[in-house]
């Protein structure tokens, strides 16, 4: 078996869980390239989630109805597309943010 695919199927639950708890693939898999893309891109959803929701609860009415509603449930559609991309053994970059890289 080749080593990428080893380490694919060795940390597939650390790609899934990275989109939960994005920092848990970072203490038990630091050394799987694989658990590593998705924690960046479980980070990056992260922050995304929380600035949606600062900017959400900063802008009154706005915020409350319109971007907190639409933010949270593109926030929940890119988690469930990340954790399928890690079950089905892929590094594919989700939509909107998967050019950002904050992990090395």
């Amino acid at each position: 078996m080749d080593n990428n695919l080893k380490d694919i199927e060795d940390n597939k639950a650390m790609g899934i869980i990275a989109y939960l708890l994005f920092f848990i693939p970072l203490l038990a898999a630091r050394e799987s390239k694989f658990a590593m893309y998705h924690a960046n891109q479980g980070l990056t959803l992260f922050l995304l989630a929380l600035g949606v929701n600062i900017v959400g609860n900063i802008i009154p009415l706005i915020g409350w109805f319109i971007i907190l509603p639409i933010g949270n449930l593109l926030v929940l559609v890119l988690i469930i597309l990340g954790i399928v991309n890690a079950a089905s053994g892929k590094s594919a970059p989700l939509p909107l943010i998967g050019k950002y890289t904050l992990i090395k």
